[in-house]
């Protein structure tokens, strides 16, 4: 592939102002030479088999065009380079896109991109593997941060760790006076410093809340770990950022999520102040992506508040806001995930759920009632059973498109399955879940109710519908890493050989879906979005690989794909050849 083809300027084509069909206004902007699927075609069977009408043969797939023409924030032809060079004129930009692939603009549709901005600014502890590794990467961060008055880190992997979480006496010698408070990579325990657990006013006497749990040493004093709802005892004690610093946080998670090819997100719980801040930005239109909030459930003063004036389901620039999200029960490899029978690998423990998790089943029960959409985090089998007895309980007969979503969805009994569909929930996922999680899911589990676990096909082949996501900040969002999972079931170095459970694999024409057109379906917005046609809005993914093409013969190939840009109703959110380009744009 000539890439410096594709990284070039923006070139200007004049074809005397001659236009296709007879149309009278021309295109803004036309990408050209481009491998494009637009996705335009019936959906595949539930086995996976693409529709008879998708550009798919004994051959393989084949892209069903090679242009976009685009004006204003909508698509107006999608078709050949002959037919949409004739929709140019003398102001017409065109992009030669020297044989990339284009597709209908990703959708994150599950994310934390506010948590996400905020972490690029704290010590990164993704990867590490033991407690002097972490304390090592937290003195490098503060000596570049020296007027911090709290050191502020995440991405320690409390499920890895589960057997052996840390306590504070390392991290208080490191930092004997500064608050340090590190957060685990998926959100369920956050580890302190004496510090910071002395400035949060955490102490013997300090009872854990429902849902939650103090870690003590054998003193009964608290070891410096806290796991579920207890985080909450530690993260609220951290001081309130500036507006500029929270506005500067959530335009660098989004920009940062341009930069991977994402031209939507699904915010998985939003408060009042941050949903303050999105207001303020999406008026000023400097929000640089779709963002659709999720109203988060443990802010009961802001759903009673939308309750009353109802979703908002209309275009109000960038922003949307008509869904709510809840938790209805723990993480698996903190062993909060609510189970039927007991953890294989801790007799007697099942988990935490429902009212004994702080789950406000009165309040979301309102907020659907009110119209609003429920998105409920449900991870184990007794978890998601119940939070399906939840919804058929408030939905009742009622006709209506709600679209209720289960977050995670992450093990099911063989019994709940067909339930989605009959209810029309909608199983939010993530692949790389499977892939990270993969190392100690069976042994929680065990060797039968694994089965499933991530069960992906399991769930097509019963008819539910799905949308695909990464969960970030605690699972890296790299789109070629969560194609790759879906349709192989290993990790990046090609683990487990033949895929773990690999009969729950995508197919990459489901794959792709699940990242654009079902995740449009996700979040109520399929009549603008996931597909590229005349009339769509103008949001589009351009990679440097053919996921299509690599996925039957070299999918370990996927992994190296790299974004080159990402146009969000029109325009660009990123694009790799800015610096050549801007000039003339």
């Amino acid at each position: 592939m000539h890439l410096a083809r594709i990284l070039g300027g923006v070139l200007v084509f004049c074809l005397g102002g001659c236009s296709l069909g007879g149309a009278t206004e021309a295109a803004d902007l036309i990408l050209h030479n481009a491998r494009v699927y637009s996705l335009n075609w019936p959906e595949p069977s539930r086995d996976g088999q693409p529709d008879p009408s998708a550009p798919h043969g004994p051959a393989g797939w084949t892209p069903d065009a090679t242009a976009v023409a685009i004006r204003g924030d909508r698509i107006i032809f999608v078709g050949s380079d002959a037919e949409a060079l004739h929709l140019a004129n003398g102001s017409t930009r065109t992009r030669d896109l020297a044989g990339a692939t284009l597709l209908p603009g990703l959708i994150e549709s599950h994310t934390h991109a506010v948590e996400l901005g905020r972490n690029l600014r704290m010590a990164d502890l993704v990867g590490v593997k033991t407690e002097d590794e972490a304390i090592a990467r937290v003195r490098v961060h503060a000596r570049k941060h020296p007027d911090a008055k709290w050191i502020l880190g995440h991405g320690w992997d409390e499920g890895a760790w589960a057997d052996r979480y840390p306590d504070m006496a390392k991290l208080s010698r490191a930092f004997p006076k500064r608050p340090v408070v590190l957060r685990g990579l998926h959100g369920f325990a956050v580890w302190g410093n004496a510090a910071a657990f002395a400035a949060a006013g955490i102490n013997r006497d300090t009872e854990a809340p429902s849902g939650g749990d103090i870690i003590r040493d054998q003193h009964g004093n608290p070891s410096g770990v806290l796991t579920n709802r207890a985080t909450e005892l530690l993260s609220q004690a951290i001081p309130i950022a500036a507006k500029e610093e929270r506005e500067a946080a959530i335009l660098a998670g989004l920009d940062e999520l341009a930069r991977s090819g994402y031209v939507a997100v699904h915010e998985a719980g939003v408060d009042a102040q941050t949903l303050a801040d999105l207001e303020g930005l999406s008026k000023q239109g400097r929000l640089p992506l779709h963002f659709y909030a999720m109203l988060s459930a443990r802010d009961s003063e802001l759903c009673r508040s939308w309750q009353l004036k109802g979703p908002d389901t209309g275009e109000s620039g960038k922003l949307k806001v008509r869904a709510v999200k809840a938790f209805f029960d723990g993480a698996l490899g903190s062993r909060g995930a609510s189970l039927l029978t007991d953890y294989a690998d801790q007799s007697g423990h099942r988990g935490v759920a429902g009212a004994q998790y702080q789950f406000d089943q009165d309040l979301v029960a309102d907020m659907m009632r009110a119209g609003f959409q429920v998105c409920i985090h449900a991870i184990g089998d007794a978890g998601n059973r119940q939070t399906l007895d939840f919804i058929a309980a408030v939905q009742g007969n009622a006709d209506g498109d709600y679209r209720h979503r289960i977050e995670h969805a992450q093990v099911l009994h063989p019994e709940d399955m067909p339930r989605f569909a009959a209810l029309g929930v909608i199983a939010s996922m993530e692949p790389p879940h499977a892939m990270e999680d993969k190392a100690w899911a069976e042994a929680r589990l065990g060797p039968e109710r694994v089965l499933g676990a991530y069960a992906w096909r399991s769930l097509r082949e019963n008819g539910a519908r799905l949308c695909f996501n990464s969960d970030l900040p605690g699972s890296d969002w790299n789109i070629f890493y969560g194609l790759h999972s879906a349709v192989t079931r290993q990790d990046k170095t090609g683990a487990p050989a033949g895929g773990w459970y690999p009969e729950q694999a995508m197919s990459i024409e489901e794959s792709i879906r699940g990242y654009s057109s079902w995740g449009a379906y996700a979040g109520f917005a399929e009549d603008e979005a996931g597909v590229l046609a005349k009339g769509m809005r103008a949001d589009i993914t351009v990679m440097d690989i053919d996921p299509f093409d690599l996925a039957a013969g070299s999918p370990e190939s996927i992994l190296a794909g790299n974004i080159l840009m990402t146009l969000v109703s029109g325009e660009f959110a990123f694009d790799r050849g800015d610096k050549a380009s801007k000039a003339e744009r």
